[in-house]
């Protein structure tokens, strides 16, 4: 982490890669708690499309890790709803279902990542996709 710091610190103040970068950082050596701040200040400064979407997705794990799935849902929605040809928008679902799964919202995890899933599958596309809507569908009833 220090050495992240130390190549951050020449660029300047304020630069939103050195703050994604020492973002990640904290995140990766488990301090999630000090990486929500400089995730949320690279995103506040700018960022490529690119690297915004890798932002994003690491502080809506970032926020999971702290306890904070709804929060984490929030997040992704509101940067990848309606964008599925975005290239980090199965690694957003991926991430979503792992909120999902920690509100306790099991099957819609499930369903998610099913529907993530499908576009890549050889065959059996629509029958994925629809026995995954089933199960919402299930779940309703019961």
């Amino acid at each position: 982490m220090a050495a992240i710091d130390a190549l951050a610190g020449e660029r300047p103040p304020g630069d939103a890669l050195a703050l994604l970068e020492a973002a990640g950082a904290r995140d990766s050596t488990g301090r999630e708690d000090e990486a929500a701040p400089p995730y949320r200040a690279a995103l506040a400064a700018g960022l490529d499309d690119d690297r915004r979407g890798q932002a994003v997705i690491q502080l809506a794990s970032t926020l999971r890790n702290l306890g904070r799935p709804d929060e984490s849902l929030a997040l992704l929605s509101a940067e990848f709803a309606g964008q599925p040809e975005h290239p980090l928008a199965d690694a957003a679902m991926a991430f979503a279902a792992l909120a999902l799964a920690s509100t306790g919202r099991t099957t819609e995890a499930l369903v998610a990542v099913l529907h993530a899933l499908s576009p890549h599958l050889p065959r059996y596309q629509r029958a994925v996709d629809a026995y995954a809507d089933e199960l919402l569908v299930d779940r309703a009833e019961s």
